[in-house]
């Protein structure tokens, strides 16, 4: 089956993460449901342009948002390339299709006062857990890594003597995390405490793990991360990828060159770094509004 082929295709030589494979997997058998149940097409070869724009079309309709549309379509613009490569399809359906506008949202982050008020005002509970929970705040805002990255380590990627962290990312490229000083120190007091729990760890499994020694579940991380972010700060969003956004806003602030953040972030491309300097641009702006005698802040004396 072709899209079988696709998915192999994704997760085997392109290296897709399990999520994306899961994510393109699930758009384009929505996208076969449709094309067999409302155009009565026989599946994905026989779509037609049309045909894509009618989907679109009742995504919104259906109160889909924008960004989420734009990820269906690009879902199906990846498996037509695919096809046209594997002699599959003549045409690519998608070719004209414009996915709806988002709007441009800024990524969410914390003060600094706040995470000084989190990592070094905090009461931590006694023992392994209160330890664990500790280095898992201290990894996501000392590091950037994403959530995926941080369930993925083991004790075997700390480098305590150069005081580096390797970390697999996306498609599973690997760099190299530059850590502080007092992170390295939590990091190997934790393993102590981990190497001395009831049921040890696995040889070679997960860095974090629970108090019977299995590895920490995502979700647990991010149960984690929204009750201690609870403690300082009431936005809205209080998950383990805006302690990212906190990391990469923060360096920029003070002067980080931004080329360096997006090695740090492992980003692609400089463009998917860009985002976090518009933070920092309304930061300016706002100090300019208030002090500058033009800014509007302050009244121009006649």
């Amino acid at each position: 089956m072709a899209l079988d082929r696709f998915i192999d295709h994704l997760a085997h030589e392109k290296r897709a993460s399990p999520h994306t494979v899961a994510a393109y997997r699930r758009d384009l058998l929505q996208f076969t449901a449709f094309l067999t149940g409302a155009c009565g097409l026989s599946g994905l070869e026989e779509a037609t342009p049309k045909a894509v724009r009618t989907w679109m079309m009742q995504l919104m309709e259906a109160g889909i948002g924008p960004r989420s549309v734009a990820r269906k379509v690009s879902s199906l613009r990846a498996y037509y390339r695919f096809a046209r490569k594997m002699g599959l399809v003549q045409a690519d359906p998608t070719a004209l299709a414009e996915p709806p506008k988002a709007p441009k949202r800024l990524p969410e982050f914390v003060a600094e006062r706040e995470m000084a008020t989190l990592l070094d005002g905090m009461e931590w509970p006694d023992g392994f857990t209160g330890a664990r929970d500790r280095l898992l705040l201290e990894l996501l805002y000392g590091t950037g890594m994403r959530l995926a990255e941080l369930t993925g380590l083991k004790p075997a990627d700390l480098d305590g003597r150069r005081g580096t962290l390797r970390v697999v990312g996306k498609r599973n490229k690997e760099r190299i995390i530059p850590l502080a000083a007092p992170l390295v120190a939590l990091l190997q007091d934790y393993l102590t405490l981990r190497a001395a729990l009831p049921a040890p760890p696995a040889q070679g499994s997960a860095l974090l793990v629970r108090p019977d020694g299995k590895p920490l579940p995502r979700r647990t991380v991010q149960s984690i991360v929204k009750r201690y972010l609870s403690a300082v700060t009431t936005q809205a969003k209080r998950s383990p990828h805006v302690l990212r956004h906190t990391y990469a806003t923060h360096l920029l602030e003070h002067g980080a060159d931004l080329n360096a953040v997006k090695e740090l972030l492992g980003h692609a491309s400089l463009a998917a770094t860009q985002v976090y300097t518009h933070n920092t641009v309304e930061k300016l702006k706002r100090a300019h509004s208030q002090a500058h005698p033009r800014g509007g802040g302050v009244p121009v004396k006649p």
